[in-house]
């Protein structure tokens, strides 16, 4: 990757000011410095300028591909606009920040990632829940060995919401329904802790009345030849009253369990930003996760059971952004790499 300017700001364009690009895009764009929010495509041009008024608003997405100052092209549209978008993006020369899913099909990723090779660009996924507080912990709590060989991890990201809202994600359309939005983080995930699995089994339903497209699904995941003994069940729910733990894992040592969801969505739909000369309590989690491990104690013949809190890890989605402002300066390495971009599309359209 060849070094950008370090003293000039990259230019970053924002296609699409839906959730995606309003609620998480933007303000993370915004917070980290060496990138400048430049312009925003959206035909939602009134609440674009009313959220970001000293930032150009564009009606259409050629504009923002022929500007020669625009170095960076976030796509946060539709899934199935996604493939055309950023196609287009990498033929006029910019690297390209798509939101997951890459795309609904796996061929349309390895087409994008060939081209980008051939452009010598960025083409890369907007993976934030690498960045949440719980998966961190968890990783901190693999990794001190306390929970010994894994066996059994469950990921469950449960909601309640009967109501069925009108929305694309909602519709009969390619890429929409719940394993292609939730069940992208939950892959990714997965797949950062414990690489490919063997295979995956996949169920998934309508279980709202008048529901068109999938709102609940049961994956698991069989990874016996890398982790002998250990199945990875991936979960959610629109219609889970009562919520349970947001994770389940267990080894032949002791077991992590984590209720609660990451604070920073709740944060940044709340209109918070993460202020990176302050961070106290960005990121920071109210309902840390426990660990029960078996250790062995003086004078004590059998293990003694041992109960603690988990690592506290504070979220910090901003540093997927900073980490992309590195790569393109040939500082650091790609957080998310077009192998893994490509590892969880093959999982999510198996």
């Amino acid at each position: 990757m060849n070094t950008h300017n370090l003293t000039q700001p990259l230019q970053v364009a924002l296609i699409g000011f839906g959730a995606a690009g309003r609620i998480f895009h933007a303000p993370l764009l915004a917070a980290v410095p060496g990138l400048q929010l430049a312009c925003i495509c959206s035909r939602q041009t009134e609440q674009a300028l009313a959220a970001w008024p000293n930032v150009r608003v564009l009606a259409s997405a050629q504009q923002v591909f022929d500007d020669p100052q625009i170095d960076v092209v976030v796509i946060a549209t539709p899934n199935a606009s996604h493939y055309p978008l950023a196609l287009a993006a990498l033929q006029a020369g910019k690297q390209v920040v798509i939101d997951k899913p890459c795309c609904v099909t796996l061929a349309q990723a390895e087409h994008l990632l060939q081209v980008a090779r051939a452009q010598t660009k960025v083409l890369t996924v907007f993976q934030n829940r690498r960045l949440d507080s719980d998966i961190l912990a968890l990783q901190a709590v693999i990794a001190s060995g306390k929970l010994g060989r894994l066996v059994h991890v469950e990921s469950h990201f449960d909601r309640y919401r009967p109501q069925l809202p009108n929305r694309w994600r909602e519709q009969n359309l390619p890429g929409s329904g719940l394993w292609f939005d939730l069940g992208a983080h939950l892959v990714d995930q997965t797949l950062l802790l414990f690489g490919v699995p063997d295979d995956r089994q996949l169920h998934t339903a309508c279980q709202r009345e008048g529901a068109l497209t999938n709102d609940w699904f049961h994956a698991v995941l069989n990874y016996e030849s890398r982790h002998p003994g250990l199945r990875v069940v991936l979960h959610a729910s629109t219609l889970v009253p009562e919520l349970g733990p947001r994770w389940i894992v267990h080894g032949t040592q002791g077991s992590f369990i984590k209720y609660g969801l990451d604070s920073q969505e709740d944060a940044l739909k709340a209109g918070r930003s993460p202020n990176l000369a302050d961070l106290q309590d960005w990121g920071q989690d109210s309902n840390p996760g426990q660990i029960l491990h078996y250790a062995a104690m003086a004078g004590v013949q059998e293990p003694v059971a041992v109960r603690q809190a988990a690592p506290n890890l504070a979220g910090s989605y901003w540093q997927y952004y900073a980490n992309l402002r590195d790569h393109i300066r040939g500082l650091a390495p790609l957080m998310v790499t077009p192998e893994q971009v490509l590892a969880v599309m093959r999982l999510l359209t198996l």
